[in-house]
C-alpha cells in the first residue's frame, strides 16, 4: 500500500504546503501506479506470450520486467485516464502526468527485469517471485537484489512518475494548467 500510495500522499501534503509542480507530481505518482495496475491486469490476459523488456526473450505470464503490446498500451491508457482527470479537476496539465505515468510503468518494468529478485522452485523447475513457491517449496535465488522485492520495484515506479511529471510542470511552461 505504501509503495503504490505513499509517494502520491507525501507530494499531496507537499501540494498544500507549497503547491505548483507538487501538484503534478502528486497525479505523476498515481499516473504511475495506474499504469502499471493497468498493464498488468491487461498484459496478462493477452494471447501473446510476454517478453522481457531487457532481452527480449519470452517469460512466463505474471513474472515481472515482461511486456506485451496489449499491455504497453494499457500502461499508456492508464496513464491517460489520471492525466486527464487531474487536468479536469485543475490539479495538473495532462501531458506531465501522462509521461510521467508512462514513464514510471518504464521504470517498474526495467526494474522488475533487472533489479527484483527472481528465484527459481527446483520441485516444480519454475521461476517465481517468492519464498517459498506457491506449492510450498524453498526457492533458490536465481537473479537481482534479495532485498528489492515487487514493494520496492512499486515505490520507484511511482517516484519516477512523481519525479518526471512535477519536473515537467516546473521547466516547461507550456504543460503548466
Amino acid at each position: 500500500m505504501l509503495a503504490n500510495g505513499g509517494v502520491a500522499a507525501i507530494c499531496a501534503i507537499l501540494a498544500w504546503r507549497l503547491g505548483g509542480a507538487w501538484l503534478a507530481a502528486f497525479a505523476g505518482a498515481f499516473a504511475a501506479a495506474s499504469a502499471d495496475t493497468w498493464g498488468t491486469e491487461i498484459g496478462t490476459l493477452a494471447r501473446q506470450a510476454p517478453r522481457s523488456i531487457l532481452t527480449f526473450k519470452p517469460l512466463a505470464t505474471g513474472l515481472s520486467g515482461g511486456v506485451t503490446i496489449a499491455g504497453t498500451l494499457a500502461e499508456i491508457a492508464g496513464a491517460a485516464i489520471v492525466a486527464l482527470v487531474a487536468a479536469l479537476l485543475g490539479i495538473a496539465a495532462v501531458v506531465p502526468v501522462a509521461i510521467g505515468g508512462v514513464a514510471g510503468a518504464l521504470v517498474d518494468s526495467i526494474f522488475g527485469a533487472s533489479l527484483q529478485s527472481l528465484r527459481r522452485c527446483p520441485a516444480c523447475a519454475r521461476d517465481c517471485e517468492t519464498d517459498p513457491h506457491a506449492c510450498g517449496t524453498p526457492t533458490v535465488a536465481r537473479r537481482g537484489l534479495a532485498w528489492f522485492g515487487n514493494d520496492t520495484v512499486n515505490l520507484a515506479a511511482t517516484l519516477t512518475g512523481a519525479l518526471v511529471a512535477g519536473l515537467l510542470a516546473s521547466y516547461v511552461p507550456t504543460l503548466r494548467p
